[in-house]
């Protein structure tokens, strides 16, 4: 058969009768096979390829450079990476996969529950039935790991408390139990609060009675954080005002980042140069002149490195970020004639880089520069250029006809009949499955309401698909 079909598709079809329809069916079913197993190596290479950090040289994933350089879509470039990477866990369904016996649409869905200890089962299971028994399996599995998430979650709700009494020496006491995501906020408050008032001391000096240990400084900082709530000091001032960023650069770092200058945030952690020459790109900025001995002479008054209606302008004509195959939308606004060097604070010398990529060019090693026409053209640090868009690989010969020779070598007996379900057309038990396949690796546990007690684990000649007609998925 595997001859046959080399010399159907290995020249450009002809004029004939056509070719009876079974005939014809087994084709599409072995080549089928023959793509499966070409599916599982282009895995086993994108999970190599990840690990190894192929990805890294100026793409934010792996997805993103199989966007830009295969032309799969984000989402499909996101899922290819998921399942290689599980895949890399789970021999025995990889296994399967590579003798064309699973397609890519069962390993989707299977990866998203099997185990170690569970994909055995899955497997049978998968051999057994359609795509869309799998995936209808796999649906519900998951629902029923949501439904147990939120009953934890509604529990945990349910058992929330603060507790307050006041002791025998008048000490108010509090005792609480919060959800992860409060506690998480609670403590974070605690800590920013604490910091704040044993901010001046944190340098090794003691107290004049003891040192102050971490316990009462959160006790400390929860009195700040009540008195600054109740005063309303927890919302002074706009949001861009409460969490800005202030670096105090020279103006010579932002001219030049290897002259020798001061590029520091305002708690005196020193920036590097180049940094404060990203953050500045679109940032307000305050000039202030100094004195020789450091005092200030002047403060000028604040002012966007990009104005508003140039942003907009900007955001309307590149619309996402600008390097290739990206194309998020929260961006910065880049000079690529940096303004601290004469470069000009208009559009054709602005461009839109998401926070990734903008650090990239500044910091990365990237290059951009805008050409004539507008288009900006990107290059690695070693002046290769990044196209917008790679040129599609030539083939030598036929694709399909490379395929079935490396089967052959690798020894993968490949036919019509490979990826063929055992499934006898009947319907099938979905309740009784998933509770099966879940048993696997935990206790054993009574029989509820009509779900049979000492469950077997599926095989491939236990799954008999019988059940209530309704049940049946179209495929």
């Amino acid at each position: 058969m595997s001859r046959q079909l080399e010399q159907t598709h290995s020249h450009d079809p002809v004029e004939g009768p056509p070719k009876p329809l079974e005939r014809l069916g087994d084709e599409i079913a072995e080549l089928s096979a023959h793509i499966n197993a070409a599916t599982y190596r282009l895995l086993t290479l994108i999970r190599e390829f990840d690990q190894r950090g192929g990805w890294g040289d100026g793409f934010s994933s792996c997805a993103h450079w199989l966007n830009w350089r295969t032309g799969l879509n984000k989402g499909a470039a996101r899922e290819k990476v998921r399942v290689a990477r599980a895949l890399g866990e789970l021999p025995v369904i990889g296994e399967a996969m590579r003798k064309g016996e699973l397609s890519y649409s069962k390993v989707r869905a299977l990866t998203r529950v099997a185990t170690a200890e569970n994909e055995q089962e899955l497997l049978n299971f998968a051999r057994a039935g359609t795509a869309s028994h799998v995936e209808t399996l796999v649906r519900a599995w998951r629902r029923v790991d949501r439904q147990e998430e939120l009953e934890e979650a509604d529990k945990r709700h349910q058992h929330r408390y603060v507790r307050a009494y006041t002791d025998e020496d008048g000490m108010l006491v509090l005792r609480a139990r919060l959800e992860p995501e409060v506690g998480a906020v609670v403590m974070r408050a605690l800590e920013a609060a604490a910091d704040r008032l044993y901010r001046e001391t944190e340098d090794g000096e003691k107290t004049e009675e003891k040192e102050i240990s971490g316990e009462q400084k959160r006790a400390d900082g929860l009195g700040l954080v009540a008195e600054s709530a109740l005063k309303g000091e927890l919302d002074n001032g706009t949001r861009g005002d409460r969490f800005q960023v202030v670096v105090h650069v020279d103006a010579e770092a932002l001219e030049d980042p290897d002259q020798p200058s001061q590029s520091v945030l305002e708690d005196g952690i020193r920036v590097s140069a180049e940094t404060s020459r990203r953050l500045a790109c679109d940032a307000a900025k305050v000039v202030m002149t100094h004195s020789p001995d450091g005092s200030v002479l002047d403060v000028g008054r604040k002012t966007r490195s990009v104005p508003p209606a140039l942003r907009r302008a900007l955001t309307h004509r590149d619309r996402s970020c600008r390097f290739p195959g990206c194309g998020l939308k929260f961006c910065d606004a880049h000079h690529i004639e940096h303004w601290a060097e004469g470069g000009r604070t208009k559009l054709d010398n602005l461009l839109l880089l998401c926070r990734f990529h903008h650090r990239l060019v500044h910091e990365g090693g990237i290059r951009v520069k805008m050409l004539p026409d507008g288009a900006p053209r990107f290059s690695r640090a070693d002046g290769r250029p990044i196209p917008l868009a790679p040129r599609p690989p030539v083939l030598a010969q036929d694709p399909l006809v490379v395929f079935e020779q490396r089967h052959r070598e690798e020894g993968l007996e490949i036919d019509a009949e490979t990826g063929f379900p055992s499934w006898d057309g009947g319907s099938w038990d979905l309740n009784w499955g998933l509770y099966c396949l879940r048993s696997i690796g935990r206790p054993k546990e009574r029989s509820r309401g009509n779900v049979r007690s000492n469950p077997q684990p599926l095989g491939s000649t236990q799954l008999q698909l019988t059940g209530s007609a309704g049940n049946d998925p179209q495929y």
